[in-house]
């Protein structure tokens, strides 16, 4: 009995099911996809429309040149989702032999075929993330296609929840919140309430006192499937320090480095490895709540680019700075009208700030405030004061958003 040969797929996602003439692609994708997933002759409006609700979508056409696969990848990415390919790659003769058993022109098969055959190897740097090739009919007649959810899509988990706000290595303050929250803490192990998972909002270093303590704590709670975290703009540039790139060690990273140097290479190592596999953002409990660290549009809610993933680092920002010398962020939240709550950081203010469905819990504990948490559904905030102000703010921490008031969740 052969052996299924499992095709990982991205879901959602623009895949593109490329074959010569006679490749049997209109076989294929019945067998393993439904009918409304399929697009095919003017193919273009139908995928803009099926990737902008967020549905997998198959387009089965040739795309055995380059300039047809342009318009896939041109519209997965105006949609912030991926470009998966598949490709029935069979020989010559089998789709001479094929073309020729329907009565065909046998000769009508070349060009595809040659011009496949040219361009197969360039799929991913045209943009394809996933590409499956398939060179003959025992691989076709075995595949079996597996969807894979994207990194953010966690709606399988429905809490409840404890989002957690900035921590930026305030570890006693976080040892003292969890147990607030009723975890039981000893040492680095953490028991969660029954039922309950603490979601990290980034930010997990820098300014305050033990960031590779804080590091370590996440870790131990992720792996033992107590947390999930999402990565903050600190946390990432981490990682590229880490990576040995150019970056100015400020806002404590010097201090971080150093922590992480001391820890030995193997828990730096470490350290890089779960920041780096971190999803830009969650979407949690059936869509109903999403959490990033500097908060995410609706339109971005579960999907994965580059765009998405710096949104969810660093705001709404377009590269100007104040006359502090701090990025200017525009209020995205103002105007939100998701139908998910968004729990987020990044920026401190002296109390949590609810505007529309939206929630700013980062309370600057490093800078002297507090460390907060959010309790979901209950909508309950827990908070512990900072044991004292570790950095000073470059401006005073606001005391009140532009609006407050707690969201009706449906």
């Amino acid at each position: 009995m052969t052996e299924p040969l499992l095709l990982s797929l991205p879901s959602p996602a623009a895949v593109a099911l490329i074959g010569a003439p006679g490749a049997g692609r209109s076989s294929f994708a019945a067998r393993h996809f439904q009918a409304a997933e399929l697009v095919s002759g003017d193919f273009a409006p139908e995928l803009e429309r099926r990737l902008s609700q967020g549905e997998l979508t198959v387009i089965d056409a040739p795309l055995t040149r380059p300039d047809e696969r342009r318009r896939v990848l041109e519209t997965a990415r105006a949609h912030d989702l991926p470009a998966a390919a598949i490709v029935l790659d069979l020989p010559r003769q089998v789709l001479e032999q094929r073309a020729a058993r329907l009565g065909r022109d046998v000769c009508a098969v070349l060009p595809g075929f040659g011009e496949l055959r040219r361009t197969l190897g360039g799929l991913h740097k045209e943009g394809f993330r996933h590409v499956h090739v398939l060179r003959s009919l025992a691989e076709i007649d075995a595949a079996q296609v597996v969807r894979v959810p994207l990194p953010p899509d966690r709606r399988d988990l429905p809490g409840p929840f404890d989002f957690i706000g900035d921590v930026h290595g305030c570890l006693p303050e976080l040892l003292e919140l969890l147990e607030s929250l009723g975890y039981a803490v000893n040492g680095l192990e953490v028991t969660p309430p029954a039922g309950r998972t603490a979601v990290f909002l980034g930010d997990l270093t820098d300014r305050g006192p033990d960031s590779a303590g804080v590091l370590r704590l996440v870790m131990g709670m992720a792996a033992s499937g107590a947390a999930l975290c999402v990565p903050g703009n600190h946390d990432e540039k981490l990682v590229r320090a880490l990576d040995g790139k150019a970056v100015k060690a400020t806002h404590g990273l010097d201090v971080t480095l150093a922590e992480i140097d001391a820890a030995g290479e193997a828990f730096g190592s470490e350290a890089r490895a779960f920041i780096g596999r971190l999803p830009s953002h969650l979407v949690l409990d059936g869509g109903r709540v999403v959490a990033a660290h500097a908060g995410l549009p609706a339109q971005y809610h579960g999907r994965t680019s580059g765009r998405v993933r710096s949104f969810a680092l660093y705001g709404d920002v377009d590269g100007t700075y104040d006359a502090l010398g701090l990025p200017v962020r525009r209020d995205w939240a103002a105007g939100y009208s998701g139908p998910a709550l968004v729990v987020y950081g990044h920026t401190p203010v002296a109390a949590p700030v609810w505007i529309n469905r939206t929630v700013d819990i980062d309370t600057g504990c490093a800078f002297g405030g507090a460390l907060t948490a959010l309790r979901y559904p209950e909508l309950e905030f827990v908070g512990v004061p900072a044991r004292r102000q570790y950095v000073a703010p470059p401006r005073p921490l606001p005391l009140l958003g532009p609006g407050t008031g707690t969201p009706e969740l449906r």
